[in-house]
């Protein structure tokens, strides 16, 4: 299908701030019709509120929107909605106990009858699924579906609701490579029927791969629009930072000492009894980095549960540093013997998003004689410790005061790192590092990486 000459989406000098944070500065993007337009940038470069403005989540300072060449008030994402504009978030926006059919309809019912919309739901949910080939049993409980699956009810839901430009904001940081796979085939067929996508990653190979466009944005201003096909990894990843980037570590061979960490035989089970875990045994020494690979639900996190404490495994052992702790070990106990814990979920797990940042940098060492005395903290050394971490390790803005849900993703995820690094623990373990971290955030974990394992 030939693309329209009109752009499918206009915004012109978009200005929005919050507070003393500066989002988004006169920012005009064009988004061509029938193609699909990635947008990268740091994390806080403001990518992700453009396109809450877009959708209406956020109202702009400054500035105009226009779809499909008509300027428009998009107040709400129901405003968003009804001029064919839908979104798929990076947490999905789903009810787990529902069927796929019944989210897909929800907020669509078109009246009292469920039953009627229900029936004409399904009718066009089964053509949809056929076109995108997106096969979902729609009375599948969402719950119950693996991820992959729940981001094709995510767009299967905006298409229903009649979406021709379709934003995904970080689309594949929970898919399998072939999941992604299928995802971007999903997309060139959009793209090849008419339909715009808008995409927001932090994968700039994956932008190489899909993209007929990219927008590149630093510190709330767009720096530069590059055609996909002219233009490279190193270019787009200098661009993003306002400098060369070290995409390769050169590291020296590991002089591995002695054995930290002694996992023995290790077996979790849920509460069903399954396996999770079974019968795993490995060892990690001192100054070498060891991964754990897999793909998504082959029981990864619940060994690193186990590892942290947080569980308590069915069987086995697990020796740190010469002590024995599978069956004892809590994270406190852990954390005081020198074993750092980066959780995979750092919004439910690793911080307190209603707690300010200097709050959450210090969770889990909050009883530190150094913050306080009894039961009271010292506000001051709280806030001063974090002022220091934030400056270290760069995490923008760097305002202690600054409620933790205001940060980016891959800021709040520096926030943790620099409350577990800074103690100079002798093991730290970190699930997904780089989920929702931009390339030049990878670039500082794996320098830290390599500092600590020289120091080790």
């Amino acid at each position: 299908m030939t693309p329209s000459t009109t752009p499918a989406i206009e915004l012109i000098g978009i200005d929005k701030r919050f507070g003393p944070v500066h989002a988004n500065k006169d920012v005009t993007l064009t988004i061509r019709q029938g193609s699909i337009h990635g947008i990268i940038g740091e994390n806080g470069a403001g990518k992700s509120t453009l396109m809450s403005i877009l959708f209406g989540f956020y109202q702009a300072d400054k500035g105009e929107i226009r779809v499909k060449g008509q300027p428009l008030k998009i107040r709400s994402s129901s405003d968003a909605i009804a001029h064919g504009i839908g979104m798929v978030h990076q947490h999905f926006m789903l009810v787990d106990t529902f069927t796929v059919l019944e989210n897909v309809v929800l907020g669509a019912e078109g009246g009292a009858l469920i039953g009627p919309a229900l029936a004409k739901a399904r009718e066009t949910l089964t053509h949809l699924s056929q076109d995108y080939e997106m096969d979902v049993d729609p009375d599948a409980i969402v719950g119950e579906l693996p991820v992959g699956l729940q981001q094709r009810v995510e767009i299967l839901k905006a298409l229903f609701k009649g979406a021709e430009t379709l934003i995904l904001d970080e689309p594949t940081g929970v898919l399998t490579p072939d999941e992604a796979d299928h995802l971007f085939r999903i997309l060139g067929q959009l793209r090849d029927q008419g339909k715009t996508v808008i995409l927001i990653t932090h994968k700039l190979r994956e932008i190489m791969a899909i993209t007929d466009h990219v927008t590149v944005m630093r510190r709330g201003e767009l720096v530069a629009t590059f055609e996909t096909k002219k233009t490279n990894v190193e270019e787009l990843a200098e661009a993003m930072v306002g400098r060369r980037v070290l995409l390769h570590v050169d590291k020296s061979p590991a002089k591995p000492g002695v054995v930290v960490l002694d996992v023995k035989n290790v077996t979790w089970k849920d509460k069903k009894g399954i396996a999770r875990v079974d019968n795993v045994s490995f060892n990690v020494r001192a100054g070498e980095i060891v991964g754990i690979a897999g793909v998504s639900g082959n029981g990864q996190s619940e060994l690193l549960d186990v590892i942290a404490g947080i569980t308590r495994p069915a069987s086995g052992e697990i020796i740190f540093e010469g002590k024995s702790i599978g069956q004892l070990a809590d994270p406190r106990h852990l954390r005081e013997e020198g074993l750092a814990h980066v959780p995979e979920d750092r919004q439910h797990r690793g911080l307190i998003s209603s707690f300010d940042a200097s709050e959450s940098g210090i969770l889990g060492w909050h009883y530190d004689e150094s913050l306080g005395h009894g039961f009271r903290l010292d506000r001051d050394k709280v806030v001063a410790r974090c002022t220091k971490e934030m400056a270290e390790f760069d995490v923008r803005p760097g305002n202690p005061l600054l409620k933790s849900s205001k940060f980016s993703g891959g800021n709040q995820q520096k926030i943790i790192l620099a409350r577990e690094i800074a103690r100079d623990p002798d093991l730290l373990i970190v699930g997904q590092p780089t989920r929702g971290v931009e390339a030049n955030e990878r670039e500082l974990g794996l320098r830290m990486a390599g500092v600590m394992r020289e120091a080790a």
